[in-house]
This record gives C-alpha cells, sequence and structure tokens, in this order.
C-alpha cells in the first residue's frame, strides 16, 4: 500500500529498493494462456476443508504417540520385557529408532496433508503402512488399529489430496534444516529429561551437550544406568541426525525452480494492455513489478498478475485488458489456486472488480480504503481548506528549493543513475517494501514514460517523487523519498509543482496516496460517531503507530482529492487472518528474520579476499 514518512517517505513503499536495472534476456514464460476451466477445478473449489486438516491432525498426533511410546522410558522398557530373550537389543533399538523417525516424517507432513498436498499423501500412505508393520510385529495393537484406521481414511478420501507442489528454491533446505535440527533436540532432550536411570544428577547444559554429540556420532558426559537404554539414545540420535542431513542434502540437491518473475514477452502483452485499457485502473502499471507471475484469459484479451505468499495467491488491483475478458482471467486465476490448493486473495481492486471477482468466483469483498485523485483542472492553492498546503509550498521555495518535472524519456541515463543512487542513501531500513500499489524500480527498460519529479537546493538533490503512467493521461504517485535533513514540507511542494507541471505532459489527473480505512477515520472523529465506530477509529489510530495508517490520511486530505474506494477480495472469515498476514508479507511490513550472506560477507571483507585471490591465479584479472 501507499506510505509516507515525514523523513523518508515512499507514496506506496517507503523502503522500496530504487535500481536502475540493465536489460536482460527473456526467459521462459511463466504461464500461457489458460484454457476453460475444467469441471475438476471447479469441484475443487467447492471441497469441503474438513478432510485434509482431519488427516493433518491424525498423522499429526500418530507422528507424536511414535515419538513418545520411544522415549518414554516406561513404554520402552514394556517393550523390551516383552521381547527379552527373542529379539537381540541391538534390534530393539534399531526398530524404537525406525519408530521414532517414522513418527518425526509424520509430524512434517501434516501440514502439507492440510494443504492437500498430493506427494505429501503419497509419503504419509507409506509411512503409515511401514507403522502399521512395526506396531503390530511389537504388539502394540492400539497403535497399529489407529494407523489402520489413518491409512483407510487416505485411501478412501485420495481425490482430496490433489494440489502440486509449490514453486521451490533452495532456501527451503535451509529452512528444513533449522527445523529438522530444533526437532532432534527436542526429542534427544526428552529422552533424557525422561528417563529415570541416570548414573547422576546432570545438569542441563550437560544434557544439551549429551545430545548434540549424539547428533553427529559421538558420546556425551551423560551416563545411563541400564546399558539397553544408553544404546538406543545414541543410534536414535545419530539416525536422527544422518536423517538431517540426508534430507537437507536432498533438498539443497534438487533442481531448483525460479521465482515468479515476468518474461520480456508477457511484459509487452501487458503493455500493450495497458495502452489500450490502461486509463481504467490507476494501480494497473504496477502489474509490471519483476517479481510478480501471470495469467492470461483463453483470448489474451485480459490478464491478472499475482505472487504467492505462504500458501496465499495474491493478485493486485483489477485484471488488466478488456472488462468483458475479465471473467476469463477470472476463471483461470481461481483454477491455478485450486490446482495448487493456494487461498486466492485480491488487494486494491475497484469497485467494479470487486463486483466481477465475487460474481465469478463466489468470494467477499471488504472495503479496504480510498485512493485520492486530484484532477489537474480543478486544483486550486487558494481558499481556506488549502491554506496548510500553500504555507508550507511558500516556505519550501522561500529556502530556495527548486523543483523540475519530467518524463524519464527526457532524463539522460547518467542522471538517473545519480538519482537513484542519491535517493537511495536516504533509506533508513533496507527493507523493500511495496507489492500491490509500489512499481520497486525507477528508471527500468520500458518505463519511460514514468514521470520524476525532483527537487533541489543550490544544485544538490533533496527529494524524490516518481509517477508511474495511468492511461494517456494521467500519473499514479509511486515513490516518495527525501533528504532527512532537508526542508519540512517539501513533499508537499513536489506534489504541487507536479500538478501544475501535469498541463505540459498530458496529464489530467493524478492518483496519491491510498489511505487505509479512510471512511472509519473521518467518521469516527465526527460528532454523534457511535461507540463501536469511534472504538474502530481508536484502534486504527494506535496501529499506526506502526502502519502509517492516520497519517497517510490526513496527508492525502491536505489535496482535497475525490476518493474512490478500493476493496479487498477474499474467500471469507475463515481465511481473513491468513490472508492478512500474507497480504503484510507481500507489502514487506512483516518481515520474516533472514540470514544476508552477501551482507555478511562484506561486512566480513571475504569479496576482497575472494578477488585477492583470483588475481593469484593463472588467467586471473590481473593475467589478463
Amino acid at each position: 500500500m501507499k506510505t509516507h514518512d515525514s523523513a523518508e517517505s515512499g507514496a506506496r513503499s517507503p523502503g522500496t529498493a530504487l535500481r536502475a536495472p540493465e536489460p536482460r534476456a527473456d526467459g521462459p514464460r511463466a504461464d500461457g494462456p489458460a484454457g476453460p476451466p475444467s469441471s475438476q477445478d471447479c469441484l475443487r473449489r467447492n471441497q469441503s476443508r474438513l478432510v485434509p486438516n482431519v488427516a493433518g491432525l491424525f498423522c499429526m498426533l500418530i507422528g507424536l504417540s511414535d515419538i513418545l511410546s520411544v522415549i518414554i522410558p516406561a513404554w520402552h522398557e514394556k517393550l523390551r520385557r516383552l521381547h527379552a530373550g527373542v529379539v537381540p537389543g541391538t534390534m530393539i533399538a534399531v526398530t524404537g529408532t525406525a519408530v521414532v523417525i517414522t513418527g518425526l516424517l509424520l509430524l512434517m507432513l501434516s501440514y502439507a496433508l492440510r494443504r492437500r498436498k498430493r506427494r505429501a499423501w503419497q509419503a504419509a500412505i507409506a509411512l503409515l503402512a511401514f507403522n502399521i508393520v512395526i506396531h503390530l510385529l511389537h504388539g502394540r495393537i492400539p497403535l497399529a488399529l489407529v494407523s489402520v484406521l489413518a491409512l483407510g481414511a487416505l485411501l478412501y478420501f485420495s481425490n482430496h489430496f490433489y494440489a502440486q507442489g509449490d514453486p521451490r528454491t533452495r532456501w527451503r533446505a535451509l529452512w528444513a534444516f533449522c527445523g529438522l535440527a530444533v526437532a532432534d533436540v527436542a526429542i534427544g532432550l526428552g529422552y533424557i529429561l525422561l528417563a529415570r536411570g541416570l548414573a547422576r544428577d546432570y545438569s542441563f547444559p550437560q544434557r544439551m551437550q549429551h545430545v548434540l554429540y549424539g547428533l553427529v556420532g559421538f558420546s556425551g558426559p551423560v551416563q545411563f544406568v541400564p546399558e539397553s537404554r544408553s544404546d538406543l539414545f545414541d543410534l536414535l540420535t545419530s539416525m536422527l541426525g544422518l536423517l538431517t542431513l540426508v534430507v537437507t542434502v536432498y533438498l539443497f540437491l534438487r533442481p531448483a525452480e525460479p521465482k515468479s518473475r515476468l518474461s520480456g514477452q508477457d511484459a509487452t502483452r501487458i503493455r500493450d494492455l495497458l495502452a489500450r485499457y490502461g486509463e481504467r485502473d490507476s494501480l494497473g502499471y504496477f502489474a509490471l513489478r519483476d517479481d510478480k507471475n501471470v495469467l492470461w484469459s483463453p483470448t489474451g484479451k485480459s490478464c491478472i498478475c499475482y505472487r504467492v505468499v505462504s500458501g496465499v495467491m495474491l493478485a493486485s488491483a483489477d485484471p488488466i485488458g478488456d472488462p468483458e475478458a475479465w471473467p476469463g482471467a477470472i476463471q483461470a486465476f481461481l483454477d491455478e489456486a485450486a490446482r495448487h490448493a493456494w487461498v486466492p486473495a485480491v488487494m486494491g481492486c475497484s469497485e467494479l472488480g470487486a463486483e466481477i471477482w465475487c460474481r465469478e468466483g463466489g468470494l467477499t469483498a471488504l472495503e479496504l480504503g480510498d485512493e485520492g485523485i486530484v484532477s489537474v483542472a480543478d486544483f486550486s492553492l487558494s481558499g481556506r481548506p488549502m491554506r496548510n498546503v500553500r504555507q508550507m509550498v511558500s516556505r519550501v521555495a522561500r529556502h530556495g528549493y527548486v523543483a523540475q518535472v519530467r518524463r524519464l524519456a527526457d532524463i539522460p541515463r547518467e542522471e538517473i543513475e545519480h538519482v537513484v543512487r542519491q535517493a537511495d542513501s536516504w533509506r533508513g531500513s533496507p527493507t523493500e517494501r511495496g507489492f500491490s500499489m509500489a512499481l520497486g524500480r525507477v528508471g527500468g527498460p520500458g518505463d519511460e514514460d514514468c514521470v520524476v519529479a525532483t527537487a533541489t537546493e543550490d544544485g544538490v538533490l533533496r527529494a524524490l517523487l516518481h509517477f508511474a503512467p495511468w492511461g494517456d493521461d494521467g500519473l499514479s504517485l509511486d515513490l516518495m523519498r527525501r533528504d532527512r535533513s532537508s526542508q519540512p514540507g517539501l513533499n508537499d511542494f513536489l506534489i504541487v509543482e507536479a500538478i501544475k507541471a501535469a498541463p505540459a505532459l498530458g496529464v489530467k489527473r493524478l492518483s496519491l496516496n491510498f489511505a487505509v480505512f479512510r471512511a472509519a477515520l473521518e467518521r469516527g472523529e465526527k460528532i454523534g460517531a457511535g461507540p463501536v465506530l469511534r472504538a474502530w477509529r481508536a484502534l486504527l489510530v494506535f496501529a499506526s503507530k506502526w502502519f502509517q495508517i492516520e497519517s497517510l490520511y490526513k496527508f492525502n486530505a491536505k489535496f482535497c482529492p475525490a476518493w474512490q474506494p478500493r476493496f479487498f477480495v477474499f474467500p471469507g472469515s475463515r481465511d481473513a487472518p491468513r490472508i492478512a498476514l500474507a497480504a503484510l508479507e507481500a507489502e514487506a511490513f512483516l518481515v520474516w528474520p533472514r540470514l544476508e550472506l552477501r551482507r555478511m560477507a562484506r561486512k566480513l571483507g571475504l569479496g576482497r579476499l575472494r578477488r585477492r585471490l583470483l588475481r593469484l591465479l593463472p588467467g586471473g584479472p590481473r593475467a589478463a
């Protein structure tokens, strides 16, 4: 969403990394033209979630029972006595380890089963069959019966598990390693903490050390009184460590699918549609972000750009192209979501778009906020409502600031690169924000119709505004960025200067910031507002400390724009929390911790060390 900050403000994404990308070779198309919706896809959309949810829960419980049946001493001792003199102790330890590993894998598969993944269903079938055999051989009839029931249910409801795998990257190997390592340590500590036959009372660090040593095949400081229990622990931790290593190596070495991005052919087709129908939606140009994928209607007259975040297939704004072809693109979008068991959702569509999405997909719409649109012909600084803006603009002008408003096509490439570097130095956070209402770049190939407004003080760049095209006669504010030490009100000054320069650029309307829940903020502060509305406004004001909700509304309201409502479309209230988190993650308001290896390498000077080593090698840069 559009955001604003007094010192470092991005109209739609204050932390968006500005860059001047180089032209790149076109890759394979992300998606071709979609065919007509199949009856199977329509059936999948209406399938109940009860079956996959219950299947995932059962697998999780069976996995936990498998692990507890081995690590709880009383259960394992009963098994050992049952087979004493018949089965060697080593064999009992091996089967106990196999049961724990099976339980751990079932725990991992439970989430994928809830998401209807077909490969997870196949793996669960094999693991449950193995589980049944192991439990029957060791006389655990109740656990075997539970596994039989789960196996039969999975086979009977096999048509509920159809989803294809998600696009994968090698980062999953890191997450799998972390998850398995945590589970391995928890199982090892559980075994020691529940054991009552220790040689003495060991401290927690000693027990942790023993577990970590066991995962890599070494003996630790903990001693068990029954020798068989020590053998089981050593074998168990060694096998868990080996499983973690094998799974991580497999995930790292398997072919990785690239992240979604538009190909050159798709971008060209989208630009053609924007040239014909782009005046309908001020957010249409932002479909050209590099991190979006695209689905086309059967006729190719419409398309939807999207991104998958945490199992949510997230589109933004209205479909691009002829409104008569929107239903075809929407059906292709919903079919793709059904094939992968993704949750479909749309951010920031217009009222017409929300009506068509709800009619074609049976979805629910919620008014998300309003977009402020300024008519160039009607804009004036005179009058009491514009007093604040008029004073701010006059103050900035008196301090000697000079504005320039130009198309990117009229700016030399060297100057664009300088502006990008300078604006990036004003960023307060490396987080790149924006998805639905941010382009994420400045000066990219094909963006020559974008408009840049700059403010300089004594020839030094102090602020930048970037506008994306909105049809033939409109601009949509993409980014605002200013130097922290510059004069307050510089963004107001640049917006006014952009409006003044609009007629020379052939521009009749400007789309400003997007104000989330504007109507609630406006009505909640008026006399006569009810207690529910006042409480909702108070909650929004409190959330503004982190998400700039109230500040964006007040910034927009200063220019007396016309308000156009925008909607959030989603399947239902049950999916709303999940979709909200995915939307926050897509807009980078919710950022998960990441291990930034390149930044760490730069801080450690590994890049310079690598370059020095290359110079020493034959045929290196120095020899060349």
